[in-house]
């Protein structure tokens, strides 16, 4: 049986190959054609990530994003412990470095499944299915 994080990372390198590279004009350089094309990108942490815009987040986690800009106050005891990172899947950091936030989800008796994961240096990744696959969100 291959560990979880197999499939995702084939995954990831099979979009590379088929997105593929162009020369950046007058520079002779290669660069990923989504940035030559002004798409935006992941911040230069989590480049490779799949994104989303703050604004195209739910309205739950946008105001949990709102939340944590003025720093609290949080409505659940567990929202900005460390998160581990276990799932290797966001870059790797030293421990303490991420911390986790809840998003409310509709109708769910619990937290539910979707967080909000805060880095460091500012960085903000989203995740609707219990961290299963994140995207960076772009502010």
């Amino acid at each position: 049986m291959l560990p979880r994080f197999v499939p995702r990372v084939l995954l990831c390198l099979l979009a590379v190959l088929l997105t593929g590279c162009s020369t950046a004009p007058g520079t002779g350089s290669a660069v990923p054609s989504a940035r030559s094309s002004g798409a935006p990108s992941a911040p230069a942490r989590a480049d490779g990530m799949s994104t989303v815009r703050a604004a195209a987040l739910p309205a739950e986690a946008r105001r949990t994003l709102d939340l944590i800009d003025r720093g609290g106050p949080y409505p659940y005891s567990r929202d900005g412990v460390v998160f581990g990172n276990r799932e290797g899947l966001l870059p790797r950091e030293a421990r303490g470095y991420y911390h986790e936030y809840t998003v409310p989800t509709p109708g769910s008796r619990d937290r539910g499944a979707r967080r909000m994961v805060t880095g460091r240096e500012g960085e903000v990744y989203y995740t609707d299915d219990h961290y299963e696959s994140f995207r960076a969100v772009l502010r």
